[in-house]
């Protein structure tokens, strides 16, 4: 069984930074709306970004006490973000939004799943 994370504040940095985001994507700033307007996201389904990032942020928290919680909701997050770097890479929308947002995104969270969860990187 994959316990909790062995670097606990690893995986409540991203879901501090998944809240913010989340937060952040109720009233877009202007680096969100041309991420989004870029990927031809439909503006009417804005909102699901949001469910989805609020819902990752207390999955990633109720990890850090119930086994196996955490990894599923990074490996979640990890899916997120590969999704968007394809969306990204399908529309030719690859300017700083996608390096810095996007791939940084995908990074930090693979990060957490190979760090903090080592167990389930182990077999």
């Amino acid at each position: 069984m994959i316990a909790t994370p062995h670097i606990w504040w690893l995986t409540a940095a991203l879901a501090a930074i998944l809240l913010a985001d989340a937060l952040l994507s109720i009233r877009p700033p202007a680096f969100i709306q041309n991420c989004l307007d870029g990927v031809a996201y439909p503006r009417d389904w804005w909102w699901t970004l949001v469910v989805v990032k609020l819902l990752a942020a207390a999955g990633l928290l109720a990890g850090l006490h119930f086994p196996g919680v955490g990894a599923t909701a990074t490996v979640g997050v990890v899916a997120y973000f590969v999704c968007a770097s394809y969306a990204h890479i399908r529309a030719h929308f690859v300017k700083q939004e996608f390096w810095i947002n996007c791939l940084g995104m995908l990074a930090l969270s693979l990060v957490v799943l190979v760090v903090s969860y080592t167990d389930l990187v182990a077999g």
